[in-house]
């Protein structure tokens, strides 16, 4: 059995940039949703994994009647576990613990941080409908995709258009902003820059490489 992540803030630390009402409704309704529907999924299934993220990353092993719900709900509980990672409460950037590694490979693969964040901007504000916007970590350099509804680049380029080890994301599924930002989405895009844990993608990125 798959359960969440609990949060390492409460529903209103990330506030005025997310509501705690949309926090409340999207960890607790949505992620808790995903999570009890893959479950239901697997039940009765001789399919045994002990992380969602190794599940989703072999999909296409599974057996073909339950591939569908492992990736829409294994894929929701997948991407929102790292998304809850990447968020903290606001932090000034200059008092937040920044990857040396990271920063270098962000000034080699896109040549300043501005261009990384222009970059993941532009793939989260053109993603038609709902999906994600992702900083991935492939063959050894960082790189920017999207992907539709929960899809993820765990699941491979043949499947999702997206591929890599996912080391930061940002949900724009009408959700995880509209009683805040209804139609905005650029308005939210902006305000999550200000909530970004610098300290935990390093990390992630460190254990990527």
């Amino acid at each position: 059995m798959f359960t969440q992540p609990e949060l390492p803030y409460s529903f209103d630390e990330l506030e005025p940039h997310i509501d705690a009402r949309t926090m409340e409704i999207h960890y607790g309704k949505h992620h808790a949703g995903y999570v009890k529907k893959l479950n239901a999924a697997l039940e009765g299934c001789e399919v045994e994994y002990e992380h969602v993220d190794t599940l989703i990353a072999d999909l296409k092993a599974l057996p073909d009647d339950i591939q569908t719900a492992v990736r829409n709900n294994g894929g929701g509980h997948s991407n929102h576990s790292l998304f809850w990672s990447v968020l903290m409460p606001p932090v000034p950037l200059d008092q937040q613990n920044h990857s040396t590694a990271l920063y270098e490979a962000v000034q080699r693969d896109f040549g300043s941080a501005d261009a990384l964040m222009e970059a993941f901007a532009k793939a989260a504000a053109t993603r038609f409908g709902s999906g994600w916007a992702w900083l991935v970590v492939r063959e050894g350099k960082l790189e920017v995709c999207s992907t539709a509804n929960q899809d993820s680049p765990l699941m491979g380029k043949d499947i999702t258009g997206c591929s890599g080890v996912p080391i930061l994301c940002l949900d724009v599924w009408e959700h995880a902003y509209y009683l805040n930002y209804q139609n905005r989405r650029p308005d939210y895009i902006e305000a999550f820059w200000k909530i970004v844990n610098w300290t935990q993608v390093g990390e992630l990125y460190e254990a990527a490489v």
